[in-house]
């Protein structure tokens, strides 16, 4: 199923205002309600690399392998979707790409990168993720972090040793615990939930995160809701405004109109009780 003129997705990426290069990647695909988003790390332009190589074999695997996938499947071992599945599977090939091309390439060894990989379909949507790179959703007038960061911060913070506030003020907050591409096999997060028409999802790399507080992201969105487009450009503007010591990259996405998939289980199950 198509999801043109049911969903919108906008996303832009920015060197910020103290790197020489952009390290992040983007990609999107609003006629499959694809998002991606990653933010590399290495020296010699590894991470530039690494984030390439995982949004370019991540869109080309989903961009195939979504034809073929039966609307409201479920796959019985894991009780997630056909859907979810792919993307991870995605993910997965995208690690072993991302290794093996920094094991042959001397000076891109060490590379890895986040990734966010967020997918609608049926009326509702997967979100996947590697690393610190996030997805939030604004839901009547409510923003939520929808993923929660692999960071060592976030660990620390989980165990009671920061706050979330003195964690934002740690020179230490960027480690990262999961990434793509430094091991062999990699650890994937997946969630699935519903979407509601009107709800705005955000995708955005730490370059954004870690230069404004949430509230400020919140503000943006709200008053350039009527257009994602000026909302991604503004976003980008204050997170330079406030340092831009990273690279900054923003996905918008909002659902227009319903996108239930046929004879989908879900979706009759939700129509029910909704």
């Amino acid at each position: 199923m198509s999801l043109k003129g049911k969903i919108e997705i906008t996303g832009q990426t920015d060197v910020g205002s103290v790197r020489d290069h952009n390290e992040d990647a983007i990609s999107t695909e609003t006629s499959l309600g694809l998002a991606i988003l990653a933010d590399g790390m290495g020296g010699h332009r590894g991470g530039e690399v690494a984030s390439a190589i995982t949004v370019s074999t991540v869109f080309e695997t989903l961009c195939e392998k979504l034809k073929n996938v039966p609307e409201g499947g479920i796959e019985e071992a894991t009780g997630y979707s056909l859907e979810s599945m792919n993307v991870h599977n995605a993910i997965a090939l995208a690690n072993s790409n991302v290794f093996e091309s920094s094991n042959e390439n001397a000076q891109y060894r060490g590379m890895g990168t986040t990734v966010v990989v967020v997918l609608f379909y049926d009326n509702r949507f997967t979100v996947a993720h590697v690393g610190d790179s996030r997805l939030y959703r604004i839901r009547d007038g409510v923003l939520e972090q929808v993923t929660r960061d692999h960071s060592l911060m976030q660990e620390l913070v989980d165990r009671g040793f920061y706050t979330p506030e003195q964690a934002r003020k740690s020179l230490n907050k960027n480690l990262v615990t999961r990434a793509i591409g430094i091991e062999e096999k990699v650890v994937i997060d997946i969630q699935e939930d519903a979407t509601q028409v009107g709800d705005i999802y955000l995708l955005c790399s730490d370059g954004l995160s870690d230069m404004i507080e949430d509230d400020l992201i919140h503000e943006i969105i709200k008053r350039n809701a009527d257009n994602l487009e000026i909302a991604t450009t503004e976003l980008i503007a204050a997170a330079n405004k406030h340092g831009g010591k990273d690279n900054i990259s923003v996905i918008l996405a909002r659902p227009l109109k319903s996108f239930p998939a046929k004879n989908s289980l879900f979706s009759r199950f939700f129509d029910l009780f909704s």
